[in-house]
């Protein structure tokens, strides 16, 4: 008999196999990115339909094959359901994911690109921090996670957003969503960040694209009703 582990983790990917199951990218604490197929989650009633969503965090009960795990079971404590009713918030939360499977590597250590989505997660769904705050926090430290930072501004930038910048470097990431910045701050914050992901990220994100046009077309919108 196969022994089933236990590993804590969140999906970060899914995609349909077959009329019934489901391929997912599971981030986990102890094995890094792994993939796992969850065999008759689409099948109506499945008590694997609710862990094979984009978002659910918790113990994952496995067994282990050659080149893939088959998902038998999991304790799910969250859902982030709460996103299914933002569109906006859904599409920061799948920019995190996505940026999360770029970096994330089989049998390497995941535990702090988990940490920071999960932390990173909560802070989209607290009304009092900006949604471009958390972005501009998140990528930064997935970028320091990932050992790809400087520890000051790649450019000259004013005090406060120099200390912005040194305080998400430095900070553990249960302290990041801490601090609210002017817009002024968070323009040049935003600039050095991109600065950076220049430098080192060489791809386009699909979900940052889509939610680039989404918060275009809401100004566009506020604008218009100003005017009016």
């Amino acid at each position: 008999m196969r022994e089933v582990l236990e590993l804590t983790g969140m999906v970060i990917k899914v995609s349909s196999v077959g009329e019934y199951d489901r391929r997912l990218v599971i981030l986990t604490w102890e094995r890094g990115k792994i993939t796992a197929f969850a065999r008759g989650a689409k099948r109506p009633g499945s008590s694997l339909m609710g862990p094979s969503r984009p978002f659910a965090f918790g113990k994952f009960k496995l067994y282990e094959g050659r080149d893939s795990y088959t998902l038998q079971g999991a304790e799910i404590s969250r859902y982030f359901e709460e996103l299914a009713g933002d569109m906006e918030g859904a599409c920061y939360g799948q920019y995190f994911l996505e940026m999360a499977d770029y970096y994330t590597r089989e049998n390497v250590d995941g535990g702090g690109m988990l940490l920071l989505i999960y932390q990173s997660l909560r802070a989209i769904l607290k009304p009092r921090i900006p949604n471009e705050l958390v972005r501009r926090v998140f990528e930064l430290k997935a970028m320091v996670v990932n050992g790809e930072y400087t520890e000051r501004p790649p450019v000259k930038v004013s005090d406060s957003a120099g200390y912005t910048w040194e305080y998400v470097v430095a900070s553990p990431v249960e302290k990041l969503y801490t601090f609210v910045v002017t817009d002024s701050v968070l323009e040049e914050f935003g600039r050095c960040v991109d600065q950076n992901k220049g430098r080192y990220i060489d791809r386009e994100f699909h979900s940052l694209e889509i939610l680039k046009a989404l918060t275009a077309r809401d100004k566009r919108g506020k604008t218009v009703g100003e005017t009016v």
